[in-house]
């Protein structure tokens, strides 16, 4: 007799058909969504944390937000967060400037009147506590399908050695032998000539030409509009003897590519007033420079782009905040955009050959300490990948009294896809340093943010495989360098993967801001243009999931180079260690402000002593951050200090 199943039975295998059937369909999804429960679940338990650290995004309102470029933490608490245009032309031609102040402590946001497009600026900490911004975009780049009008550089010639000429904006320069008529765009001073006479003699030899350097467009759109070659020009309404000792050469003059093209103003932001404050402008425009402070207080301008989009032809100047003034050094040493450029406890500078990529592949990459004084470079040897240094980030590993760097990650020069997975180590007080190789990263990283944890730890975290994040190539991982043991250790992984305009500033809480992002796609197969991240991540490190913490309740304000100070806390004899840490000002991958001095330390009655060392090169004047750490490895709060 053939078998029929019952009702029951036909309805039980109908309902576990259909439950099948969905899990079919939807099993990856049951599978995510369980799979992120237990993330969740798994990132939040205690132990975890105290091992990994936490993640948590800030809370921006939509008022706020903005795409953040430049940040630094001021004095008062609070992080200035800077857009200018924030990498988006039509901010620029709506002169749409952004800047916000945020208050970790209060959870505060500020918008901030900003000036002037600082997009692709350099800044520093000066000694009273002011932040010194300089630079920015004058013009976005033009792709060369999106030129319509041939232009380039002018370079403008006096051989009259009596006096300077000025010219204004609009000045039209027409070719002798191509007859195309070009008109500048700004004004431009020329230099009277030089006399130049024979030492031994005295007998006068010639008139070297003053030198103006002016961008210049055609009047008309087209390439039959363009040059080919070099010529020498003529210039619409100079009579005289100025219409023969004054002119114009020119080479190709196309629909080529036009690069961004900085500005010389400068500024002073007020932590107190919190606003901007102009201050003299720099002699050359400047987009993407470096700003790094000398042992006297005075600030040191390099490299940029300058008011024609060409790298400012190694011009560095000084800004004396006493003065408010702008002065050439006198020395002429070129380097890459962003150059990473330390003060180092002698004086001179060390450069690590870490920049922000503009500039030729064979001019001023290779590493080494430069005398100010002389202008005498001696080159660092030992890089294994020195054609991987663009986009990498340089840290001056604590203590700062050391003088020991590491150099992480980077690629290759402009948009090249290579990326590096190295670190690289040197010590500067050894007799002939030599780059060597340290721990590597996991995988070949540009962009990698870093920031000195007053642990005396590192956080690495974001950057990309490839320019610009192609690809979908974020690295979606942070770590903790120990530099004593030359290790890194993989800890709680952000949320949002970061690569070029990103970066982290330490805050006095002893957690670490995470900003930006631009990356230049949207997916991994480069079809959709990126959008920039304006999200801000916040990570705890594990010192800060280990219990109580050290406090300090009391103590001076003010400490002089090679001073004490006592300052009260119920742990006293507990702490194993002081640092001062200077307040980042961070943008690019670079960071020069950021250093971590140890201090001398004398457990007291109901507290602690330090000694702040008495070298101005080691401690420059200005605000630090004083952290001191018990013998857990948990360091306190940061209590702001200043340096006078």
């Amino acid at each position: 007799m053939k078998y029929r199943p019952s009702l029951r039975t036909r309805r039980l295998a109908i309902t576990t058909a259909a439950v099948l059937a969905l899990s079919g369909a939807n099993g990856p999804w049951v599978y995510r969504f369980g799979t992120e429960r237990y993330h969740e679940y798994r990132i939040n338990k205690p132990d975890y944390k105290a091992a990994n650290g936490h993640w948590d995004f800030l809370d921006v309102p939509s008022a706020y937000r903005i795409n953040t470029i430049h940040a630094a933490l001021l004095h008062t608490g609070k992080v200035l967060l800077v857009a200018g245009s924030g990498n988006n032309r039509k901010n620029f031609d709506a002169k749409s400037f952004r800047s916000v102040l945020w208050d970790p402590g209060a959870g505060t946001f500020k918008n901030i009147p900003t000036p002037d497009d600082m997009f692709c600026s350099g800044h520093t900490q000066l000694p009273d506590g002011k932040l010194l911004i300089a630079g920015g975009t004058r013009r976005y780049e033009k792709l060369k399908g999106d030129v319509t009008k041939a232009g380039g550089l002018m370079i403008v010639h006096n051989e009259d050695p009596d006096k300077p000429v000025t010219l204004p904006a609009g000045t039209r320069f027409t070719g002798r032998a191509n007859g195309r008529t070009f008109v500048s765009k700004d004004p431009v001073l020329i230099e009277r000539a030089t006399k130049v006479f024979d030492r031994r003699t005295g007998t006068f030899l010639r008139n070297d030409a003053g030198l103006g350097r002016i961008y210049v467009e055609a009047e008309k759109s087209g390439t039959r509009y363009g040059t080919g070659a070099e010529d020498n020009y003529r210039i619409a309404g100079l009579t005289g003897s100025d219409a023969r000792n004054v002119y114009g050469i020119a080479q190709k003059l196309a629909l080529d590519k036009k690069d961004f093209q900085g500005i010389r103003k400068a500024f002073e932001f007020d932590p107190a007033a919190e606003k901007y404050i102009t201050v003299d402008p720099m002699n050359e425009a400047r987009w993407y420079p470096t700003l790094t402070t000398l042992r006297d207080g005075r600030v040191l301008a390099l490299s940029g782009l300058d008011e024609i989009g060409q790298i400012v032809p190694g011009k560095d100047e000084i800004y004396d905040p006493r003065t408010g003034k702008w002065q050439y050094t006198g020395i002429v040493r070129r380097f890459p955009t962003y150059p990473a450029v330390f003060l180092m406890n002698d004086g001179k500078l060390f450069y690590s050959g870490s920049n922000a990529g503009y500039g030729p592949a064979d001019v001023g990459r290779e590493p080494g300490i430069w005398d100010l004084a002389t202008n005498s470079f001696t080159k660092i040897p030992g890089l294994g990948d020195a054609d991987e240094m663009e986009t990498s980030a340089t840290v001056r590993l604590p203590p700062a009294q050391d003088e020991k760097f590491l150099v992480i990650g980077g690629g290759g020069v402009g948009e090249s896809g290579r990326s590096s997975a190295k670190s690289r180590l040197v010590d500067l007080k050894d007799p002939a340093p030599r780059f060597r190789d340290g721990a590597p990263l996991a995988e070949g990283t540009r962009y990698p943010s870093a920031s000195l944890l007053p642990d005396d730890s590192l956080l690495v975290t974001g950057g990309s495989n490839d320019y610009r994040g192609r690809g979908g190539s974020n690295v979606l991982q942070a770590r903790l360098y120990d530099p004593g043991t030359d290790t890194y250790k993989r800890v709680a992984d952000p949320a949002v993967g970061r690569n070029y305009h990103s970066g982290s500033v330490l805050l006095p809480d002893g957690r670490v801001m995470v900003f930006g992002s631009d990356s230049l796609y949207a997916d991994r197969a480069n079809t959709r243009p990126g959008v920039f991240e304006q999200r801000i991540e916040i990570y705890s490190p594990p010192y800060l999931y280990r219990g109580a913490r050290p406090e300090l309740t009391s103590g001076p304000a003010s400490i002089r180079r090679g001073g004490t100070g006592t300052f009260a806390t119920a742990r006293g004899a507990a702490i194993t260690s002081a640092r001062l840490m200077r307040p980042s000002a961070v943008t690019h991958v670079t960071d020069t402000d950021q250093r971590s001095v140890a201090l001398g330390l004398r457990r007291t009655a109901g507290g602690i002593t330090v000694t702040v060392p008495g070298n101005r090169a080691l401690v420059p004047s200005g605000w630090y951050m004083l952290f001191v750490t018990d013998d857990r490895g948990t360091p306190s709060e940061g209590v702001w200090v200043e340096v006078p």
